[in-house]
């Protein structure tokens, strides 16, 4: 009996130091506070319009988050997903066949992506500063695009992606569940996923370890790039109009989604798992406070304040007694056990 108690507290004690359980109990308040303000809360139809709203930001924080695991930063990907949004519906307002418009999008994307990866890389560029021209590149782009107006007299099909279901499950969701699965295994069963850790955990270990940085970084922002290409495609046929209005501020709840999520702005820990449900507090959090009527206003406090929370608490938790954050002395070990394996090329997987 004793020997099961010793072994819970230690359980206990280890989940305290778990990100993840911060995320649950957060989920779990605002839905209790929430459902006792308002009795459509919880309603079946209300989580699936919150699921669905998310589904965009959970497709893009998923790459995000491989991108801070490994120390970096991209606030483009609002910005991204105007430009490419707007390049597919004009695309097929002009009579271009969807899947063609589709994958011009994913190309856009990909190449946005492939431009912070080469400032990043190739020039040592700071990610936040190049990540910030981006940004306004692809604005831009967006604007040059439908420079007077929101594009619309889409044909009737631009739609059935965003509004369609499939065993009852919006499409939306169904396009995030697959990108959350790609990304769990990429960063969980892979070389690659090892090397995203060890770059996080120790950038120069890494690299002495065998571990092609520089690949592994332009192959991150490239997937951030491309991943914001897929969410523009749901959501620009979600909504039936190509704007180039949209997604200003999106970067911001991107963040908010991977950190209260529990990856460090340190680099070297984070999980999908938590990537989806801070996602689902950012999304849990509007939709509340509009059906409690909280002015429009309100709720850039709310997500600003979350913010602030959130790295307040993940700065608190890596003052560790022994000056290392939990998880992370193992990290630039991975990428040389493998390295024995695969060689200097396993970074490619």
């Amino acid at each position: 009996m004793t020997n099961q108690a010793v072994s819970i507290r230690q359980w206990i004690g280890r989940q305290r130091r778990n990100p993840a359980v911060a995320t649950v109990i957060i989920l779990l308040v605002l839905g209790v506070i929430f459902s006792l303000m308002s009795d459509r809360f919880l309603t079946w139809e209300n989580i699936q319009n919150v699921t669905r709203s998310s589904a965009a930001v959970m497709t893009v924080g998923c790459a995000v988050t491989l991108v801070m695991i490994a120390r970096g930063l991209d606030l483009s990907v609002g910005s991204i997903l105007a430009a490419t949004g707007v390049l597919a519906a004009f695309l097929a307002a002009n009579g271009v066949e969807l899947w063609i418009a589709y994958l011009a999008a994913l190309a856009l994307g990909a190449l946005i992506g492939a431009l912070n990866g080469a400032i990043i890389v190739g020039l040592k560029v700071t990610p936040i500063i190049a990540t910030l021209g981006t940004l306004n590149i692809a604005r831009g782009i967006a604007y040059l695009i439908t420079p007077s107006a929101i594009l619309v007299g889409l044909p009737a099909a631009w739609q059935t992606l965003g509004t369609s279901r499939v065993a009852g499950i919006p499409v939306p969701v169904i396009v995030a569940g697959l990108v959350i699965l790609f990304f769990s295994w990429l960063l969980n069963r892979t070389v690659f996923g090892r090397h995203v850790y060890a770059i996080g955990g120790n950038e120069e270990a890494a690299r002495l370890a065998g571990v092609r940085v520089d690949r592994v970084l332009f192959l991150l922002y490239l997937m951030a790039g491309t991943s914001a290409g897929l969410a523009a495609i749901v959501l620009s046929s979600r909504l039936g109009t190509g704007d180039p209005n949209i997604g200003i501020g999106f970067e911001f709840d991107v963040i908010v989604a991977v950190i209260l999520g529990g990856t460090s702005l340190a680099g070297g820990q984070g999980r999908i798992s938590g990537t989806v449900l801070g996602a689902l507090i950012v999304g849990f959090l509007s939709n509340g406070l509009n059906l409690v009527g909280v002015e429009p206003f309100w709720q850039y406090v709310a997500k600003g304040t979350a913010l602030v929370v959130a790295v307040v608490l993940d700065r608190l938790a890596s003052r560790e007694p022994s000056g290392i954050r939990p998880g992370l002395s193992q990290a630039p070990q991975a990428p040389e056990q493998e390295g024995d394996k695969s060689g200097r090329n396993g970074a490619s997987e």
